[in-house]
């Protein structure tokens, strides 16, 4: 039950990221019922992408960095959750999924809208944590 909710909140902070953040799209229609028939599978295979890139390689990027997030209150970590999405949306472009960050603001804005709409959905979802 754990892995569903962590794939939906996933899924549903992305889109809300490609909806919300101006950088920050999935490629195709924009409008009606051939947008949701053309970007449902590749927002599913994002989310598994994002929540991989998450799992793996935020930790490892958390400890290189430690001096910095100290250093800097803590606010480095926006950086690493930027550079988190922005390399998300580089592994969709190897797999030709059609998601893209077109910069590092987008990104750094896109990772607070995930980062919020996350917490939103586990509050909301699971409120027992």
């Amino acid at each position: 039950m754990r892995l569903l909710l962590w794939f939906v909140t996933n899924a549903l902070s992305l889109a809300a990221a490609a909806f919300l953040v101006e950088g920050i799209r999935f490629t195709g229609p924009t409008t009606g019922q051939l947008e949701l028939q053309e970007k449902t599978v590749p927002l599913i295979l994002v989310a598994v992408i994002l929540g991989v890139v998450t799992s793996f390689v935020k930790p490892v990027l958390k400890f290189l960095s430690f001096p910095f997030i100290i250093l800097t209150l803590g606010l480095f970590l926006l950086v690493i959750n930027a550079a988190v999405l922005k390399l998300t949306a580089a592994a969709a472009d190897r797999f030709e999924l059609g998601f893209r960050v077109d910069s590092w603001t987008s990104a750094i804005i896109g990772s607070v809208v995930i980062t919020v709409v996350t917490w939103v959905i586990d509050s909301v979802l699971d409120p027992d944590d």
